[in-house]
């Protein structure tokens, strides 16, 4: 059996029902989600935030989900306030390159959001993505209440107890505290830069595993 179905075994298999979030939510920070037309004070609106290497990748495979409402690039997980992707690149901020996610779990589940996060990118690999090297490019969840917390600790232990990959899973969990949108020219980069080098050689084989193993989750419409 393959790696990459042993995932998705494991994950459907392997997690258990929670109870009821924590009606305190962390507080989000400034320049946060809310910013957009989406209202998620409503019951079946969630957000979560993920990094996973490169925003590029992980806000292309995103945005092709169905469920999905929203995707944005930014910055989350440090101490700078409003750093810019120089800042983030060569300066000590602590931020990871995340993307925010909003979606109507009406039609997906925060656990297939997590089953794709786990399958399209190496959570075993510290600070790495491929050549993508650096502490804004570690893999982490940043959690926003208490089930959000149980439900990736409960992926995280099965994927370790299956020993799905060969190096244990190494994804932080860290607790949500600010999302700083990236500049412009980070947001949907791409589906508007196909041609350059990095969305053919990095991106696009993301994608196209993300379209093999999850054909029945994409949206129809692009």
């Amino acid at each position: 059996m393959s790696k990459i179905l042993a995932i998705s075994i494991v994950v459907l298999c392997s997690l258990t029902i929670f109870s009821k979030a924590d009606s305190k939510d962390l507080q989000m920070g400034k320049n946060n989600i809310k910013s957009c037309l989406f209202n998620t004070n409503e019951l079946n609106i969630d957000t979560i935030t993920l990094g996973g290497g490169c925003f590029w990748c992980v806000e292309a495979i995103y945005n092709r989900l169905n469920g999905v409402l929203n995707v944005e690039s930014g910055y989350s997980g440090g101490t700078l306030v409003n750093p810019s992707y120089h800042e983030v690149c060569t300066l000590n901020t602590g931020h990871a390159e995340v993307v925010q996610i909003i979606y109507d779990t009406k039609i997906i589940t925060l656990e297939e959001i997590l089953k794709v996060f786990f399958a399209v990118h190496d959570p075993t690999t510290i600070n790495r993505q491929g050549d993508d090297i650096g502490e804004q490019y570690r893999s982490v969840v940043l959690y926003r209440n208490n089930k959000q917390y149980k439900i990736t600790k409960e992926i995280i232990d099965a994927l370790n107890k299956d020993k799905v990959y060969d190096n244990p899973v190494v994804t932080k969990l860290s607790p949500f505290n600010a999302f700083f949108k990236a500049e412009a020219y980070h947001q949907n980069y791409y589906d508007l830069n196909k041609n350059k080098p990095y969305c053919k050689l990095v991106i696009l084989p993301k994608l196209e595993k993300f379209e093999k193993l999850f054909k029945s989750r994409i949206k129809k419409q692009q």
